[in-house]
């Protein structure tokens, strides 16, 4: 090849991405962080700016809970359950001893606790079924759709459907049997809490590694990155352990800012409790709606709700990273059946999340990092319902359980 024909070639740019969605993107996130500070104060844009990260995160890393619990019972490979709890383990070394504390730095922390009963088991077992069927846990309904896909916006408009009829039945569910919040933290101690969390994350990872070694005979090794560096860093994929260590660290961060853990399902209900007052349904007077903070919520804009500019953010950050790398591409054709799905497991999904109290990010992320024992049983039933929705899948052709 003559050096005149090497020249003709055109030469790929280092940095591909799609300008459109960037340009659209960049331009929200600085005028939602602008419009935050002005109408609410500058916590709440900082805030926002935590959750566009933490989408940014989610999407470039793929980081889901519904994928990695499947992938574990089809494939028999753990990485991305480790990964998760790793994930949870640093973000329960800050947790348990600053929420122990309790006032630390001179505002309150509250953390993701709440009561051990049937509203849990049931609610975390149907939230698990759900997610299977629609695709996504919360925080993966929101990245995906930040990233184009409409079937996953399917599901998160039933997410919300589900949510708000949560809303009307989870006095009932109170009402049965239960204990009350129990934090390992403030019954134990924060060493022994500590301890006891660690465990039982460990013996987690290592249930995986022995299913992973008796299917495969040896751990997965990662895919060696076709990129490095700054294109790496704009285009991903991020790897699953960097990720997770990322996004305790803004967990942490959320609780610092914010006062109390991440959260993602609460914004749900709120969001459609105001569409639903606004066409008319009587939500202010059902019990959920007049408790002091909800009826407060209720009355308020979406902007000073901390979890709502949140989920703004991570929609906003999920669809810089779709665009950063070149994958911006909303899919419009989906078939019946997956469409059904997707309505089904977001339905299942709001209601379940509202019964028990969040979702993977809410009750077992933020749970079993602040020390409450509720996010183990949310973790337990949670995995259960999974397995449930995993065999069902293929009911909506979508892949399922494959024996191996």
């Amino acid at each position: 090849m003559t050096d005149a024909t090497a020249g003709s070639i055109p030469r790929k740019p280092l940095i591909q991405l799609d300008r459109g969605p960037v340009a659209v993107t960049s331009a929200a996130l600085v005028a939602g962080t602008l419009v935050i500070a002005q109408l609410v104060d500058i916590r709440q844009a900082v805030l926002f700016l935590v959750g566009a990260l933490m989408g940014l995160t989610l999407y470039h890393a793929s980081f889901g809970f519904t994928g990695g619990w499947r992938r574990l019972v089809v494939e028999k490979r753990g990485n991305a359950m480790r990964a998760q709890m790793l994930m949870i383990g640093v973000a329960a070394l800050v947790f348990i001893p600053l929420l122990t504390l309790g006032n630390p730095f001179g505002q309150p922390l509250a953390g993701a606790t709440a009561p051990v009963g049937v509203s849990v088991l049931v609610g975390a077992a149907i939230f698990g079924l759900g997610m299977q069927l629609g695709g996504g846990c919360g925080s993966g309904t929101l990245f995906t759709v930040g990233g184009g896909s409409s079937r996953m916006l399917v599901t998160l408009l039933f997410f919300i459907v589900g949510a708000v009829l949560g809303t009307a039945h989870l006095p009932w569910w109170l009402t049965q049997p239960s204990l009350p919040a129990i934090s390992l933290g403030a019954n134990l101690g924060v060493p022994l809490a500590l301890l006891v969390t660690f465990v039982g994350l460990a013996a987690v990872a290592w249930v995986t590694v022995l299913v992973e070694k008796r299917a495969h005979g040896s751990l997965e090794k990662p895919k060696a990155p076709s990129t490095t560096g700054l294109p790496r860093l704009l285009h991903g994929p991020w790897p699953l352990v960097g990720a997770g260590l990322l996004l305790a660290l803004l967990n942490i961060a959320t609780l610092l800012i914010a006062g109390h853990p991440w959260s993602i399902t609460y914004g749900f209900g709120l969001w459609g409790a105001k569409v639903a007052q606004a066409i008319g349904v009587p939500v202010a007077s059902w019990e959920f709606w007049t408790w002091p903070a909800q009826a407060k919520a209720l009355q308020a804009s979406v902007l000073e709700d901390v979890t709502s500019v949140m989920d703004f953010g991570i929609i906003l950050g999920a669809a810089l990273a779709a665009g950063l790398a070149g994958k911006f591409a909303p899919r419009v054709a989906v078939p019946f059946l997956s469409l059904l799905a997707a309505a089904i497991g977001g339905l299942l999904m709001g209601y379940g999340a509202r019964l028990s109290f969040g979702c993977n990010i809410g009750a077992l992320f933020s749970g079993i990092a602040s020390g409450s024992v509720h996010g183990w049983l949310w973790f337990a039933a949670a995995f259960v319902g999974s397995l449930l929705g995993i065999y069902l899948r293929p009911v909506f052709g979508m892949d399922g359980f494959k024996s191996k």
